[in-house]
């Protein structure tokens, strides 16, 4: 079977796997260990100070000043092996949070139990399999875009989940089917707001075959929160006002929540493409999206151009305000309904052509032009936005990444 050639440099380079052990005794000790290490530095500027263009659930953001902390990360992973059956991952990334700085954290740190060939067991705290790219989706050396395409992977703001997980693979003649099922919690930050997921359960479905197609389908569903002090003193007001069913509507506090996403990537030869349609579907304030993407890279030597075509779209606000605008008295509880569901109204269209160049081994120079076009009516992905977005935002970017 042919790997995807940027999958394999990063499995080689990035992932560090130790295999110095692999025809010991399945119950000996017989330890090894491998440490790797990626990286991004980033450069991002936008055509206005209107609001931050930045990633998932960051705080802070590029404006027309520019910012080297959108993409700029680094992050290291060490793979320890006992035996032939148990081994332990742990693997740590520096990046601008949701609370706007660099402090680091713990991505992965799971142990493993690979119980026969086909099938593995993982405890711990795990990579989220929510796109087509989650587990390299922090590798920007590992894609070929510049960042992820934001209308699909800024949907979710957390990258891992702290549980468990059974893998199961199978080779049917030149076919590698994988299922992944998994079970557990996550907690994250969106711009300054703590983001819980209870009793988080999902599945996730590949097939790799050996004309360089790659299908993929998966869900998640659990128990949304958010931690907010001021949304929580709205929600207690318009219960005491006889609109508890908006304030109902707007709490945040153990609603349902799901995301869907399915995909089809094609690497061989010189051609490269993929694409990717995902749903968010939750039950509270923060509202239910689709996005989807779709991108084609054509390789030139050590140069490939790559263009992407994607959205964001809104399909629901989850919240029906009921609270008449006209009666003065009520008018600041209407408009602070209505600015909360204006705010999550991040539909956009996003245009985008890029260029990979592999300057030498293990390092690939990138730049990006972004042409975002957020809804009329919204705020797009765009942090902290003061006016009226323009129609149109230009979005410039350039990054070194690096693996080792």
């Amino acid at each position: 079977m042919k790997l995807n050639p940027l999958l394999s440099a990063a499995l080689a380079g990035a992932c560090g796997i130790a295999s110095s052990a692999a025809h010991a005794d399945a119950t000996s000790w017989d330890p090894s260990w491998a440490f790797s290490g990626f990286g991004t530095v980033g450069y991002v500027r936008t055509n206005t100070d209107a609001g931050l263009f930045n990633g998932p659930g960051q705080g802070g953001g590029a404006s027309k000043d520019g910012t080297f902390g959108v993409d700029s990360k680094l992050g290291g992973q060490i793979n320890a092996k006992a035996n032939n059956v148990f081994s332990a991952t742990v693997q740590a990334i520096s990046e601008r949070n949701g609370n706007g700085n660099f402090k680091p954290t713990i991505e992965w740190a799971f142990l493993k139990a690979q119980v026969t060939p086909e099938l593995s067991l993982r405890a711990g705290r795990i990579g989220a399999p929510l796109f087509a790219v989650s587990d390299f989706r922090n590798i920007g050396y590992s894609n070929l875009w510049l960042r992820t395409p934001p209308d699909v992977y800024n949907q979710v703001p957390f990258a891992n989940f702290d549980g468990a997980d059974a893998i199961w693979q199978q080779t049917l003649g030149s076919t590698t089917l994988t299922g992944q099922v998994f079970y557990g919690k996550s907690d994250s930050n969106a711009d300054g707001a703590p983001v819980h997921v209870k009793k988080e359960s999902g599945v996730n479905l590949t097939a790799e075959f050996d004309n360089g197609i790659t299908l993929r389908a998966g869900r998640v569903q659990g128990k949304l929160t958010i931690d907010s002090t001021s949304l929580g003193q709205l929600v207690g007001l318009l219960g005491q006002v006889g609109f508890a069913d908006v304030g109902n509507e707007l709490d945040t506090t153990d609603k349902d929540a799901s995301f869907t996403g399915v995909g089809i990537a094609y690497d061989q030869g010189s051609w490269i493409a993929n694409a990717e349609y995902t749903k968010r579907k939750t039950s509270s304030y923060v509202s239910s999206t689709t996005g989807w993407e779709a991108t084609l890279g054509y390789r030139i030597e050590k140069f490939t151009p790559y263009v992407v075509v994607s959205q964001l779209k809104r399909d629901s606000s989850n919240v029906n305000n009921t609270i008449p605008a006209s009666v003065p008295q009520l008018a600041p509880l209407a408009a602070a309904v209505d600015g909360l569901t204006h705010d999550q109204n991040i539909a956009q269209k996003t245009d985008s052509v890029g260029l990979r160049w592999d300057a030498y081994k293990n390092i690939a120079v990138k730049a990006q032009y972004d042409r975002v076009k957020p809804a009329a009516d919204g705020v797009g992905l765009f942090n902290r936005v003061t006016t009226t977005l323009p129609s149109s935002v230009s979005v410039y970017s350039i990054a070194v990444d690096f693996v080792f």
